[in-house]
């Protein structure tokens, strides 16, 4: 591997800046929508009456970076030529979400909805490896550029992280699958036509294989959102769903029968390293910003800089912020070259240590600001707020150190390298 990261890479942030700078800080201003994200921001964003949902006003202005982004050749950059992309790599991904979340909280890139100029199409991504082309044709422009999304359905309430334990079931009846079942978390469901729901079509408890997915049209009678659950950070767009005698075809399959888990796994890891790369950004913006804090504040005569209580601890977060930078660009590219399931412990590290490593310096930023740390006036709390979900959402710190103890001590193996 070649550490220095490539020239049209760097190029492209530079692009990228000049694009955020000149189109989508204007447009965060504008019309007070800076509201969004200073010390106002959940007040507005959140429509408090409507189940805590996102307010129509922040999902606008959303969507109007969107499709500026769009419009400019950026958002597209992770998919294929033919879809207007630039086939980004994990490698490319990785160093783009480091950077974009490395300048702090803002329009270009935000957290609650995992907002960002350079679109994180997974969703998009997996319809185009594992759909037919009658559900590419369906659903894709809708997804990627539309005001609605593709939910995904795994998690259920009685098992959580353990998805081979799952309660939802899709029984055969002829020509037609009945789905019976609660799933939980469902984000953005609220945006959704369709669902992507994992339902046990054979097999026992426990069995990675017989798990299917399954588009299934919210509208579909039976499908029901339940409630929004309220999160530490609002808006909340995780619905709990019931699915009471759904019936769906064959055609609403998504990949192969009895295979879901491998879409699901594919979900994860590509996105458990994206996630990584944004909590090192977001860390690395925390340090950035308690260095020049601690260099302007002169509480008793002289900086805060110059006291070892306040430099040390930034010292072992910068060099905690090296060491995952090397790892997961490493992670990444090994993926790029032998495939999304030959890295899956690494992806697991990268994305416990960093969600950590963020955490962590999210705290010491407050520390480091004193009260206005504390405060809403600084992104700090808000940074730790979301990147502390991270610590639970699509594996929790205590599965990934589990899938890592599985292929360390031979529990479970890891997939051959592609070409070896």
């Amino acid at each position: 591997m070649d550490v220095e990261l490539p020239a049209e890479l760097l190029e492209f942030l530079g692009q990228l800046d000049a694009f955020i700078d000149k189109e989508i800080k204007p447009l965060e201003q504008e019309n007070d929508n800076i509201r969004f994200f200073d010390h106002r921001r959940e007040h507005s964003r959140t429509d408090w009456d409507n189940q805590g949902l996102p307010t129509h006003e922040w999902e606008e202005l959303v969507y109007e970076a969107k499709c500026r982004a769009d419009k400019a050749g950026f958002y597209r950059y992770a998919l294929p030529k033919e879809y207007g992309g630039r086939q980004g790599s994990n490698l490319d991904g990785a160093v783009i979400r480091e950077h974009l979340a490395s300048k702090g909280l803002g329009l270009h890139h935000d957290l609650q909805n995992e907002h960002s100029v350079v679109g994180n199409h997974v969703n998009a991504q997996l319809l185009l490896q594992y759909g037919t082309s009658e559900q590419q044709e369906k659903l894709f422009d809708s997804i990627l550029l539309g005001k609605r999304t593709l939910a995904v359905a795994i998690t259920e309430p009685n098992h959580g992280s353990d998805a081979t334990h799952m309660e939802t079931t899709a029984v055969r009846d002829g020509n037609e699958w009945v789905i019976n079942g609660q799933k939980t978390w469902n984000s953005e469901v609220h945006l959704s036509d369709y669902n992507m729901v994992f339902a046990r079509t054979s097999g026992k408890n426990g069995d990675a294989e017989g798990i299917t997915a399954f588009l299934v049209p919210m509208s579909s009678e039976g499908a029901k959102i339940e409630e929004y659950l309220w999160t530490f950070n609002m808006p909340t767009s995780h619905a709990r769903t019931s699915f009471t005698n759904v019936r769906v075809s064959d055609k609403d399959i998504i990949g192969e029968e009895g295979q879901g888990l491998r879409i699901a796994q594919h979900f994860f890891n590509e996105n458990r390293l994206r996630q990584a790369a944004n909590s090192l950004g977001a860390g690395v913006y925390c340090i950035n910003e308690s260095v020049k804090y601690a260099l302007a504040r002169k509480p008793f005569g002289k900086p805060l800089a110059t006291n070892q209580a306040i430099q040390f601890p930034l010292v072992e977060l910068q060099t905690q912020a090296e060491m995952l930078r090397a790892f997961i660009q490493k992670t990444a590219w090994l993926m790029d070259k032998y495939g999304a399931f030959s890295q899956s412990d690494k992806v697991s590290m990268c994305n416990f240590a960093a969600n950590r490593f963020c955490c962590d310096a999210a705290d010491r930023a407050i520390q480091v600001h004193g009260g206005l740390g504390y405060s809403r006036h600084k992104q700090f709390e808000h940074i730790y707020r979301h990147h502390r979900r991270y610590r639970i959402t699509e594996g929790a710190d205590e599965i990934q150190m589990r899938r890592v103890a599985g292929y360390m001590f031979g529990f479970m193996k890891q997939q051959a390298p592609k070409g070896m």
